[in-house]
């Protein structure tokens, strides 16, 4: 019986024409049948500075942009000596590129819609050139396919919501045949409307997931520049150590607060199906790789040690608080109305202090609004450029002596915030930026 694997391919592994065969004879070795890429290494970043300069009218510097992105991507497709139909779609992508940065920069304005119309053209650029040099190298059938005609989700712009049922028919529709060879985008879906929208920076893996689910596969292969997940970020420790296999608990509790191979979201589709992951290098994919199961032959105390920056503590404190009813809610309101995402949270008697990572906190006219809805309940501090350290592992809540050893590790480190006991496998800390680094390597010495 056929079986279905889902492979993606990051940004790193389509930056060059070199590196886009290596994913290919990866697709083909590793059997590959459905596979989504990211855009090519850095034209994320320019489509970002290409909204941007255009919301501002400054075509000058826009047209720099785009003909850069034109150039880079025409160059690597004639590398691999494309049919006619390919360098056609690769010219129809480059002109609704313009066609969208010409609206933005005549209205001055940037709308959600048209800045997700701008993102999703780095994959739909660079997943034709990687079907035109997949074509090359193998003789079975390779099929592009929009993944806009897959990935069904809300009208929300910028961090669409996924929608399950429809994934799962679209699917069935288009993945008719293990024996072809399907290549699309990550990142990107469509709403009800028809109109494009994206998943969110990172989503790449996400949608490769939402694929696995849908379509019910054997197993998830994430391919990456490193081969596979490690006991901290190895540009930190060097001596980082790799892990072979972890359980769905512990990947899906270093995705969320910090190891940066995996997007946080990427893990669900696959746990609610039992899909196993593998991650691995797309530059040394003969390396062991990590395998994310609920099988696993241990389950050590401390499994790794993970560092999130960028986070924003904010702090809500009255004294009516004391003994009062329903203040927990009304604060969590006012985070649930801004649809911002709390990391972590702790209480005492007279304040609620959570952190949340910086990029869900509102700008702007927004966060005027956002801080004088807080400040109507109380007085209201806000820290930012603060770290968020998880040491992640199992039982951490009912093995005596853990606090111990991690506070001993940390004796010249200002711990802000502690979060423990909610789970069984992270012990979360909260410092100043500025310590975080050397936390993580005072941790992973003494814990690792």
């Amino acid at each position: 019986m056929s079986q279905w694997v889902v492979a993606k391919f990051g940004g790193t592994s389509m930056a060059t024409i070199e590196s886009m065969s290596q994913c290919a004879d990866v697709v083909i070795s590793k059997q590959a049948n459905i596979v989504l890429v990211s855009a090519t290494s850095g034209t994320t970043n320019q489509l970002v500075e290409l909204a941007d300069v255009a919301s501002r009218g400054d075509m000058h510097k826009a047209n720099l942009i785009l003909e850069a992105i034109e150039e880079r991507h025409t160059q690597m497709l004639l590398e691999t000596k494309p049919g006619a139909r390919a360098m056609e779609k690769l010219r129809t992508y480059v002109r609704e590129l313009k066609t969208v940065a010409k609206g933005c920069a005549l209205l001055k304005e940037c709308s959600p819609k048209a800045y997700d119309a701008l993102m999703s053209q780095g994959e739909l650029l660079s997943s034709t050139i990687f079907t035109s040099l997949l074509k090359s190298k193998t003789d079975k059938d390779v099929y592009w396919f929009d993944s806009r005609n897959v990935i069904a989700t809300d009208n929300q712009h910028g961090k669409a919501r996924p929608q399950l049922d429809q994934i799962k028919s679209n699917c069935q529709s288009i993945f008719q045949d293990a024996g072809v060879l399907y290549v699309g985008q990550g990142f990107i879906g469509q709403g009800p409307n028809g109109i494009t929208t994206t998943l969110g920076r990172g989503g790449s893996d996400y949608s490769a997931a939402l694929v696995a689910e849908g379509i019910g596969a054997d197993i998830l292969q994430i391919w990456t520049d490193v081969p596979g997940m490690a006991t901290t970020d190895p540009r930190i420790c060097p001596d980082a150590q790799s892990i072979d296999e972890l359980s769905v608990k512990e990947a899906s509790e270093m995705a969320t607060f910090g190891a940066k191979i995996l997007h946080p979201s990427s893990l669900a589709p696959a746990i609610r199906q039992d899909i196993p992951v593998f991650v691995g290098s797309t530059f040394e994919p003969e390396k062991a790789g990590t395998t994310i199961t609920d099988d696993v032959s241990a389950h050590p105390l401390i499994r790794a040690v993970t560092l999130r920056n960028n986070q924003t503590l904010i702090i809500t404190s009255n004294p009516d608080m004391l003994s009062a009813s329903g203040f927990l809610k009304r604060i969590f309101t006012v985070f649930d109305n801004y649809e911002i995402s709390i990391d972590a949270i702790t209480t005492s008697e007279i304040s609620v202090a959570v952190t949340i990572d910086q990029s869900e906190f509102p700008t702007g006219e927004k966060a005027e609004q956002f801080i004088t809805e807080l400040e109507a309940l109380g007085q209201v501090k806000i820290e930012k450029n603060m770290s968020l350290i998880a040491i992640v592992g199992n039982n951490l809540h009912q093995t005596p002596g853990v606090g111990g050893q991690i506070f001993n590790s940390l004796e010249n480190i200002n711990v802000r915030m502690i979060t423990h006991g909610a789970s069984s496998h992270n012990f979360c800390i909260i410092v100043d930026e500025a310590q975080a680094k050397q936390a993580v390597k005072q941790l992973h010495e003494n814990l690792i």
